[in-house]
Formats: structure tokens, C-alpha cells, sequence
């Protein structure tokens, strides 16, 4: 299945580097971890507006998600520790304020589907 041109629109991903620690304005560790991600990505795929039944069989019983992102790009490297900016543009001062969240990942053999739950981040 190849995805139309008319039907693709951008949306970038942040991949997940790991957990780091935290240090204080003077570069004392704190103790606590702090999540750490790339920069952000762009990617042309195809964004669903909301859930629906196909995408309910595709991916099981999972419900809790508001989005799915479909790309041929078999090459994608986003996982379910990715965070996305779907619904506004990258906005990465030291933490990513993302929009999106990786909730699933299905890989077929010409596309890969992507569930996406919306969180809140401040």
C-alpha cells in the first residue's frame, strides 16, 4: 500500500536518548533522573482525524488512543518511547513540549501504523 501525496502532511518525532541525572544551577547532581530526547524529526505521513473501527482491529483491545499515524517509510525508527508534535510545531527548549505520545507500533510489509494518545505537557 502506497500512501497519496494529497493525503500526507508533516509531523515530527522526538526519539527517546534516556534517563540522565539531573544536576542543580550550580552542576551538582540532584539524585533525581531527568528523561532526555533527541532532536526533533520531521516525517510526511498520513494522520487520521480521529479512532475508529479499522483501527480498533489493527490494534487489538487497545483503545486509549486518539490517533493513528500511517507512513510507507520502513525505515521509521519510532517506537512506544517516542513523543510527537502532531497538533502544533517542535517546541524543544532542553525538555520537548510535545503534544503526542507512541501508544502502539504495527508493522506491516509496505507501511508501518502508529497509535497516538494526546497528553499535556508543561
Amino acid at each position: 500500500m502506497k500512501l497519496l501525496k494529497r493525503n500526507l502532511q508533516p509531523i515530527w518525532y522526538c526519539l527517546y536518548r534516556g534517563k540522565s541525572e539531573a544536576t542543580d544551577d550550580e552542576g551538582y547532581e540532584t539524585g533525581e533522573k531527568s528523561v532526555s530526547y533527541e532532536k526533533p524529526v520531521k516525517l510526511m505521513c498520513n494522520v487520521s482525524p480521529a479512532t475508529g473501527e479499522a483501527q480498533i482491529a489493527l490494534f487489538g483491545s487497545l483503545e486509549s488512543y486518539d490517533k493513528v499515524i500511517v507512513t510507507d517509510d520502513m525505515n521509521c525508527p519510532i517506537d512506544e518511547n517516542t513523543v510527537l508534535f502532531i497538533d502544533k510545531a517542535p517546541n524543544f527548549q532542553g525538555t520537548p513540549a510535545y503534544d503526542y505520545k507512541v501508544r502502539r507500533v504495527a508493522k506491516s510489509h509496505n507501511s508501518i501504523s502508529i497509535a497516538v494518545s494526546k497528553v499535556k505537557v508543561s
